[in-house]
């Protein structure tokens, strides 16, 4: 990071415009930056700070940045500074202005303008500037990213402030830690300490489930083996729980192994028993079906007897049936032959009475010839056809020539009569549009005047709700630090409550034979005890929770008030202090003529377009009058040739139609008569053919019947039988046969008759016998069963005890290792002989590299007596790791820094603050910082001192460096040639500034 130019305008000291030209002091690497006692020097750099983080370094910051607005700048001045730098190679342009309170522009009193941030980017290969953001947040984080540090970094690394590293240099190992904290960021290591002891916390909970979980396996195993497992009086966590458990399931799964052998000797008897009765209760059985068997085949032998000549009726009702099935087809023919006979005849009837009676009696051939004669002298009429459609056609064009010459007549009265009205029509339409022009150039103007109004007004509205909000806010703000005081005390009189019982909660942790935590004695004879009332750590914790959630709600009613308060502040600066009653009415007024312009000069398109259609329409006009003449000309000519055309197709027709009135009766007439004398003669010739073929169909018929032995086809018709019926028969006949095979088969049977001649068997005997066995199996199988989900359930509970045991022993494993690297990160295990967290572990290697870096220039600076080392020695009691010491080579031994000589800390503080910074622009991603700045401590040094630090500083040159000192030591002056003098006057302070060659 190098500075280029630095601009400031009404900021702290300076009243007027001031400029700093940092590529000329560079140019020197070493420049001095010195003025009297509150001229303003550390204002330059807080200008540099505020540029590029919108803040200054420490307590300077006032509030919303008001107070950096110089008292001696004119009220019309506005506060700005500007800074122009190059980091990570680009050059860019910060331009901040802080909140500005200002005169009203209208009336009195004063409002506040907002805070407003500029950043541009030169552009070298078009040679200007370009905008990047306007937003202060993205330029905030632009910046922080491209510097790779936050503004109490920066001001630690370039705005090096002696007196706080001489403080450093003093500084307990708490104090340095909290310093290295910030500027190397080392929260990430606390956070490896509190999982470690979240994670310890976590493995200790899951070893004691799992010697629960064992222990709940214990139980129910103990209700499986019916009391014949005891278990261990061991809690969970307690050594030698789980060998305890996992015996006494072995016992418990041997004793339920012999009482299920047991039982399985029994389940094999009395199946035996069962099966002797069940094959008892079959043969019974069997017995009792037999007897059955022969009494119901001796019942259906008595009925089929009483059927029997039915059942000859029957048979011989089938055989007729099969004969009249060979007459069967000649019946079918016989009958279709005759429907459509029947069908013919009426077809017949029915043509013959549409003919006249001429033709009553004529056959086939009189009526085919009678229907073409017909057909001969339709064909002759064609031609008459033809003239008499033309005819129509010329009807129909002189009445389409009467109506076109009506149209034509009322064409050309309308446009006489609308092109006389034309000269008025366009006068009136050119008037409105001049109107209508002047109305829109008003409404222009008053547009112009309508937005900012209304937009003023918006901002009184806003004004008038955010001072309601205001007040609301305050009372806010004011109940939340009530509150948080109430929280506050309420948590100190809880803390100082437990404080003073803390013996009784220390005592509550005692256990005999292990040391006191406090005397280290592991007797413990009167252990304190807790009183009512007793206040614990739980509650002291959320009495602190309750006013840290308080001092949090409050932080935010502040940050909210504020927000309201510049919200106000910018919406007062808008609208000025013009009443919102007044503002209303003004916008009113510019609205309602705003409406009444708006609404005249919106007929000027309308009449425009009025203006232009009524042109068009007195074309159009003026055409159709024209056309219309031309069409009454040629329709003279064309009437006379319809006329001749017509009186020739008349006379044609005359001829052609005879008495029929016209052509198409007397074509209709010869067309109907040409189709009823066709059908007449197809339904005659089909009448004699069907009479022809059933007469053949009937001698068939008899011949069939003969055959089949029947006297008369009617026999045979009655003996036919349907498929309903002939199936219904064959079914009765099947079944007779089939019933008469089977009982003879049954009445046949040896096993049957010889069943028959037994006395009747009992059944319900052999029944019971077998109930009594069946019972007696199903007890033993039961019993069995038991004994068998016992075992099973034993093993399983045992296998997952066993395996419980096995998973618990590698999570103690870790819960051991945890619980050390634990102890060891928070620096409370005895392995961590100096008790140094992981944190302070981390500092102290950030602190040795700061050392050496710090010891090389201290070295020079002291003609090489001293160095700087880190020490990680313990203080007392407390822990270490952040401990500093001074090499003298003169006596060769290691001293305390806080015995150096006030010369001798200034240098020191100088070395240890480059070194610091060294490692922490390393730190920050090696951002190059070209630009240093040095506050005061040179008066401390004597003359041989001063020069080995400014050779020292002077070498920074090497690395293309410029420091700037800031000092008041006069003889600084004269061995530092480029200067940056900063004068005060009762005006406001001003800048001189002078190069290394003398130049002003």
């Amino acid at each position: 990071m190098r500075l280029h130019r630095l601009d400031v305008t009404a900021f702290g000291p300076f009243g007027a415009a001031q400029t700093v030209d940092f590529d000329a002091l560079s140019a020197a690497g070493l420049f001095l930056l010195h003025g009297p006692t509150g001229a303003g020097k550390t204002s330059v750099l807080d200008a540099v700070c505020y540029a590029l983080y919108g803040a200054v370094p420490g307590a300077r910051q006032g509030a919303q940045g008001l107070t950096l607005r110089s008292d001696h700048a004119a009220a019309a001045v506005r506060t700005e500074v500007r800074l122009e730098l190059t980091v990570a190679g680009r050059r860019l342009e910060i331009t901040r202005q802080p909140p500005w309170e200002r005169p009203k522009l209208r009336g009195s009193g004063t409002t506040v303008d907002k805070a407003q941030t500029w950043l541009r980017e030169y552009d070298a290969a078009a040679g200007a500037w370009k905008d990047r953001s306007r937003s202060h947040q993205e330029i905030g984080e632009e910046i922080t990213q491209l510097l790779g540090m936050s503004r109490e970094q920066f001001c630690q690394v370039v705005l090096l402030p002696q007196g706080d590293f001489a403080r450093f240099l003093r500084a307990d190992a708490e104090a340095r830690g909290k310093l290295l904290g910030r500027l190397f960021d080392t929260r990430r290591f606390a956070e490896v300490e509190k999982r470690l002891a979240d994670r310890r916390k976590a493995t200790e909970a899951q070893v004691r489930e799992g010697d629960a979980a064992l222990l709940a396996d214990a139980h129910r195993m103990q209700q499986e083996a019916a009391g014949a497992l005891e278990l261990p009086e061991l809690a969970p966590g307690q050594p030698g729980l789980a060998d305890a458990v996992l015996s006494a399931a072995a016992v418990a799964r041997s004793t339920a192994r012999e009482e299920l052998t047991v039982a399985h000797c029994r389940l094999t008897a009395a199946e035996t028993a069962q099966r002797a009765a069940e094959r008892a209760l079959s043969d019974v059985r069997e017995v009792a079906r037999l007897q059955q068997r022969f009494a119901q085949a001796r019942q259906r032998a008595a009925l089929l007897a009483e059927r029997a000549d039915t059942h000859r009726a029957e048979q011989t009702r089938m055989e007729r049936g099969r004969k009249a099935e060979t007459v069967a087809p000649a019946l079918e023919l016989r009958e279709a032959v005759d429907t459509e006979h029947r069908r013919a005849t009426a077809a017949e009837t029915h043509a013959r009475a549409q003919l006249p009676d001429t033709f009553a009696d004529a056959g086939a051939a009189g009526l085919a010839a009678a229907a073409r004669r017909a057909a001969e002298e339709l064909g002759r009429l064609e031609s008459a056809r033809r003239a008499e459609h033309r005819l129509g056609e010329l009807a129909a064009e002189r009445t389409g020539l009467d109506r076109q010459e009506r149209a034509d007549d009322d064409v050309l009265a309308e446009a006489e009569s609308w092109l006389g009205a034309w000269e008025t029509a366009r006068t009136g339409l050119q008037a409105r549009i001049a109107a209508a022009q002047a109305a829109a150039g008003l409404a222009e103007q008053l547009a112009v005047r309508r937005e900012p109004a209304q937009a003023r007004l918006a901002a009184a509205r806003t004004r008038d709700r955010l001072t309601v909000e205001v007040e609301a806010a305050r009372l806010r703000a004011f109940d939340a630090d009530k509150d948080a005081t109430r929280a506050r005390a309420d948590w100190l009189d809880l803390k100082e409550q437990r404080l003073n019982g803390i013996a009784a909660e220390l005592a509550a942790g005692l256990r005999d034979g292990e040391p006191c935590a406090v005397c280290g004695a592991t007797a413990h004879p009167a252990p304190a005890r807790k009183v009512a009332g007793h206040v614990g750590r739980e509650a002291e914790e959320r009495a602190l929770a309750a006013y840290r959630g308080a001092q949090e709600r409050h932080a935010e009613e502040e940050r909210r008030l504020a927000a309201v308060r510049e919200a106000r502040a910018a919406a007062t600066a808008e609208a000025g202090d013009t009443p919102t009653e007044e503002l209303v009415e003004q916008a009113d007024e510019l609205e309602r003529q705003y409406v009444e312009a708006r609404r005249d000069a919106s007929g000027l398109h309308p009449a425009n377009e009025e203006l232009r259609q009524a042109e068009q329409e007195r074309e159009r006009r003026s055409a159709l009058r024209q056309d219309a003449a031309v069409r009454a000309a040629a329709r003279v000519g064309h009437r006379d040739r319809l006329e001749r055309e017509k009186a020739t197709l008349e006379a044609e027709l005359a001829q052609a139609s005879g008495e029929a009135g016209s052509v198409a009766a007397r074509s209709a007439q010869l067309e109907r008569q040409v189709g009823l004398l066709t059908d007449a003669a197809d339904a005659v010739r089909t009448a004699e053919d069907t009479a022809r073929r059933l007469k053949d169909a009937d001698a068939r018929l008899a011949d069939a019947a003969f055959r089949a032995g029947f006297d008369t086809p009617q026999a045979a018709a009655a003996a036919l039988l349907d498929d309903t019926a002939h199936r219904e028969l064959q079914r009765r006949l099947d079944a007779w046969q089939s019933e008469e095979s089977a009982v003879r088969s049954v009445l046949a049977e040896a096993d049957t008759a010889a069943a028959a001649q037994q006395p009747p068997a009992d059944g319900d005997a052999a029944e019971r016998a077998a109930a009594l066995a069946g019972r007696r199996l199903r007890e033993a199988a039961s019993a069995r069963d038991a004994a068998a989900r016992r075992c099973a359930e034993l093993d399983r509970l045992s296998t997952r005890a066993a395996t419980g045991v096995r998973r618990l022993a590698p999570l103690r494993e870790e819960y051991d290792r945890v619980a050390r690297l634990a102890g060891l990160a928070a620096g409370t295990s005895a392995d961590n002989e100096r008790r140094m967290r992981l944190e302070s572990y981390v500092l102290a290697a950030r602190l040795e590299q700061v050392a050496a870096a710090a010891s090389a220039r201290l070295e020079r600076m002291s003609s090489g007596r001293y160095t700087l080392v880190h020490s990680d020695d313990r203080a007392g009691r407390g822990r270490s790791g952040l401990g500093l010491h001074v090499v003298d080579a003169w006596t060769g031994r290691e001293r305390d820094t806080a015995t150096l000589s006030g010369g001798e800390t200034f240098f020191a503080s100088l070395s240890l603050a480059l070194g610091l910074a060294d490692v922490v622009t390393d730190e920050a991603g090696g951002v190059r910082l070209d630009t240093l700045f040095i506050d005061e401590g040179f008066g401390s040094l004597d003359d041989q001192t001063l020069d080995e630090v400014l050779d020292v500083l002077d070498s920074l040159r090497e690395r293309d460096r410029s420091v700037g000192i800031v000092s008041h030591v006069g003889d600084l002056r004269r061995r530092v040639h480029a200067q940056l003098e900063v004068v005060k006057g009762r005006s406001g302070s001003t800048v001189r500034q002078r190069d290394a060659g003398g130049a002003g």
